[in-house]
């Protein structure tokens, strides 16, 4: 029986361990959490830090592995990549992962390559970004170059709260760098964003949708996708040249990307965000029931060098997530939903239970849960997302 070693058993996590099982493959899960539920999903377990390279490359060689996934995980993408490649097993070069999971290396890339990328610069500590921020034309971000999900992201419109944005981000970042950028403000309504699917260094998926925010709460953090996305198709064709360009130039072979991109006021397309990996907030369910594929089983079998799935429909419009969320910490009880969104909901996904603590959402992993919708049109899919936190209450015990 092939072995596999999946790096993260989160509760996001456990649907790529059940696949690679049920297609037939012996599972072995590493995670740092030892209340992790994936562990009691997986054939083995071992409890260790998935960003330990050289750990992790002990144990793929003493269970002799034939494959190695980092399933919708920025940070355990490098260390994949780096075992693969250490064991001679099919992988993506571990340089361009490591590029892709590095903001500020990603931004260095770009630039050294011809795309379009706002002015940055990556920093060690808070003193040299107070000194230098004067460098930047306003509006910038500031964030770390090892984080996901906008967690430590703050947008800055003048020279007020730098210092704490600069500690803010330093706070989320495993190796203690952050990066500052200017912003590039949007010619269409909604970031786009969402994964591919690569093939022998060809897209075969293109999953491009439109990103959803909540202006209310923090408007860096994504609630949810939507497709087909709103933007013109002389734009969308720039987006995806400019995507298969990026994968041709790192030489990516095989696997999930989840990618976030800006066109600005002068049609120019900036890559924002690249994970060589699938994205999170269920995304590939998503894709599911668009395209009618299964994404999570063609990552396994890429990861193990096989011919994932091929056969890809037509997209099916209309689809959508919204991350269910709190604007108050407290002691969740239950969530109440509006007839007005209800009969759009086509699977509801809610991970806390009565009696649960909750918190505010400023970060992707405080979401409480996500709902898949159906529409009929365009017009009342983004009628009812440009509205969806409304269209439900959280319904606490106590605030907190």
């Amino acid at each position: 029986m092939k072995k596999l070693l999946l790096l993260g058993g989160s509760a996001q996590q456990v649907v790529a361990i059940e696949t690679a099982k049920r297609l037939g493959y012996y599972t072995i899960l590493c995670d740092y959490l030892s209340d992790n539920p994936g562990q009691y999903v997986a054939d083995k377990f071992y409890l260790e830090s998935t960003t330990n390279k050289e750990k992790i490359l002990e144990i793929a060689a003493k269970e002799k592995i034939d494959g190695i996934v980092a399933y919708a995980s920025d940070p355990a993408a490098p260390t994949a990549a780096y075992v693969a490649e250490k064991l001679n097993l099919y992988t993506n070069p571990y340089e361009s992962v490591k590029t892709l999971c590095n903001k500020d290396e990603f931004r260095s890339f770009l630039k050294n390559n011809g795309f379009n990328t706002p002015k940055s610069c990556g920093y060690t500590d808070v003193t040299t970004i107070l000194n230098e921020i004067t460098k930047f034309e306003f509006p910038v971000i500031i964030k770390p170059v090892d984080s996901s999900g906008s967690k430590g992201t703050t947008v800055l419109r003048n020279f007020n709260n730098v210092k704490e944005a600069a500690e803010f981000a330093f706070s989320f970042s495993r190796c203690k760098r952050v990066i500052v950028e200017e912003y590039i403000e949007k010619n269409h309504p909604y970031l786009i964003g969402g994964d591919l699917f690569i093939w022998n260094g060809k897209v075969i998926l293109w999953g491009l949708m439109n990103c959803h925010r909540d202006n209310n709460v923090n408007p860096l953090v994504p609630v949810g996708k939507s497709y087909p996305p709103c933007v013109s198709d002389v734009y969308l064709q720039a987006i995806k040249d400019t995507l298969q360009n990026m994968i041709d130039k790192l030489c990516i072979k095989s696997g999930a990307m989840n990618v976030e991109l800006i066109v600005d006021h002068r049609g120019r397309v900036f890559p924002i965000d690249i994970g060589p990996r699938n994205g999170g907030n269920m995304i590939p369910d998503l894709l599911g029931y668009i395209f009618g594929i299964n994404v999570v089983e063609m990552t396994i079998k890429a990861a193990m060098g096989e011919l994932p799935i091929l056969n890809i429909s037509d997209p099916k419009p209309y689809y959508a997530t919204h991350n269910l969320h709190s604007t108050k910490n407290g002691i969740y009880d239950h969530i109440e939903y509006s007839p007005e969104i209800e009969p759009y909901i086509i699977r509801k996904c809610e991970y806390k239970k009565c009696g649960d603590e909750i918190e505010y959402f400023d970060n992707a992993s405080k979401a409480l849960g996500i709902v898949f919708l159906k529409f009929n049109s365009e017009k009342q899919m983004i009628k009812v997302l440009d509205n969806a936190t409304s269209l439900y209450k959280v319904m606490l015990k106590e605030e907190l």
